[in-house]
């Protein structure tokens, strides 16, 4: 091992570099990020949406907004498409990615080490470099060419000294990358949870449109056939029967786009989950009814909602990311101090490599500046700075656009609900209309035309309320994910 004296010159030699290190170490030049700027603070500090109905609770709603529809077929989809979307996998990909490139740039911050050793047998080195061995005698005297052996060993090491924080500032703009693919990553969750909602509620309706045509054409021919008896007696007229017959062909006439619509609904669910067309078709044939919303809704608040938005979050982090990338940029104006060192033993025989006799070492800091670039260190600047004010923008944008879909959903929603409330009344009319015309054609006071046209009215009132029904909670999950609701972890809500 190397002796008191040698440790104290590598010390002293040492000390400088280390010193001018740890006295610039907290220089970091570029902006400092100090948060997102304020976009609408009116907005914010508000108590309640504007748009909020008096059916809508300002409590804090749950991540897992569907289950508040009470429909385990829907719960089962859901937990599924979490666990097995390939949109959340990619999403997920690029996380770890991200927090790879994070990795990377923090060791950056640290010296770079090596080592290496080396054995090396020669033979005719005189006849090479033209000298004779040392000990050989005169050079007028013939010599052989001895064997020669040789052992090193290196440690070598650069670092470069993060004067002025651009190393750093790669490290803060990672970090927000990181954060932010991880909102990413919430977003589409959100995203993929309202969109299975979705495709579950259009399966739900096509069939119950379907079987509500079934039913329909079921009637119809019923009363095609006793209209037929009616003819036969000569009570009804062939204008009767074939108005009859029409409405009957023109009803079956729907069937095939339903069936269709229902394939397409039903591999569209498929797909979302991760498993291939056709794979969820036995659970869901049966036909059973769309779920509906819960009387109340929570909703918050417009400072909750934010908060709590993937995107504006995600948004916010990549502005922080520019502005770090500013300082970045920034830091190529300035000198790089990079420390160069090695240190190793060489010896010609094994046992004396260790002796503090074989110890070599070099230490060799480098300066490397580059002031006269022609602007092109500037330039690179100018566009830092245009990147993180189009973040700027873009987080503005964000913010707005999650506003303006939170206010639109609340006033979509509270008017599809007085809308259901008119159909109901218009269907229970209906209703009420087509049994009291089907007693007037028992009793004969009432015509063919006039069962078909009550029916007719009917079958439409009865039509048009469940796709009421199905646009409320339509609109209930678009309200859900306008809220930034429906990832992974329920704890977060």
């Amino acid at each position: 091992m190397a002796n008191p004296t040698m440790r104290a010159r590598l010390l002293a030699r040492c000390a400088v570099p280390l010193a001018l290190a740890g006295g610039l170490a907290g220089c970091m030049v570029g902006p400092n990020y100090h948060g997102p700027p304020k976009v609408t603070p009116e907005a914010v500090n508000a108590p309640a949406f504007r748009r909020a109905n008096p059916d809508q609770s300002p409590a804090a709603p749950q991540a897992r907004w569907w289950t508040a529809l009470g429909d385990a077929e829907l719960d089962r989809l859901e937990t599924a498409a979490l666990a097995a979307s390939p949109d959340l996998e990619a999403a997920a990909a690029r996380v770890r990615q991200a927090r790879a490139v994070l990795t990377q740039d923090k060791a950056n911050l640290l010296p770079s080490t090596g080592s290496s050793a080396v054995f090396l047998h020669a033979r005719g080195l005189t006849n090479v470099f033209g000298a004779a061995p040392a000990g050989s005698g005169t050079s007028n005297q013939p010599s052989p060419n001895p064997a020669t052996n040789s052992y090193a060993g290196f440690l070598d090491a650069t670092w470069e000294l993060d004067l002025f924080g651009g190393n750093r500032r790669a490290v803060e703009g990672a970090r927000a990358e990181t954060q932010a693919y991880q909102d990413d990553l919430q977003g589409a969750e959100v995203s993929l949870t309202a969109e299975v909602a979705q495709a579950y509620l259009s399966l739900r309706d096509a069939q119950a449109r379907l079987d509500q045509y079934h039913r329909d054409a079921d009637i119809e021919a019923r009363t095609l056939a006793m209209e037929g008896q009616r003819q036969a007696g000569g009570v009804a007229t062939d204008l009767d029967v074939e108005r009859l017959n029409n409405q009957l062909l023109s009803t079956r006439s729907n069937f095939a786009a339903l069936q269709a619509e229902i394939t397409a609904q039903l591999d569209r669910l498929a797909v979302l989950i991760g498993r291939a067309p056709g794979d969820v078709d036995p659970g869901l044939a049966g036909a059973t009814p769309a779920p509906l919303p819960p009387e109340k809704v929570d909703v918050g608040d417009p400072a909750e909602m934010l908060q709590r938005r993937p995107d504006i979050r995600a948004a916010e982090r990549r502005l922080e990311q520019q502005t770090a990338l500013v300082g970045q940029r920034t830091a190529n104006l300035f000198p790089k101090v990079q420390l160069l060192g090695d240190i190793g033993f060489s010896s010609s025989k094994v046992e004396s490599l260790f002796n503090p006799a074989s110890l070599l070492y070099v230490a060799a800091p480098t300066l490397q500046w580059n002031p006269w670039d022609f602007g092109r260190t500037r330039a690179t600047i100018r566009q830092a700075q245009a990147a993180r004010d189009e973040a700027q923008a873009n987080y503005r944008k964000a913010v707005l656009t999650a506003l303006d879909d939170a206010e639109s959903s609340l006033a979509r929603y509270g008017r599809q609900r007085e809308t259901v409330v008119a159909l109901t009344e218009v269907k229970a009319s209906a209703d009420r209309a087509a049994h009291l015309t089907d007693l007037r054609f028992q009793g004969g006071t009432a015509t063919t035309v006039d069962v078909l046209d009550a029916e007719r009215s009917r079958v439409e009132a009865e039509t048009n309320l469940e796709q009421a029904q199905v646009q409320l909670t339509q609109d209930f999950v678009a309200l859900e994910k306008s809220l930034g609701l429906g990832w992974r972890d329920a704890s977060s809500s």
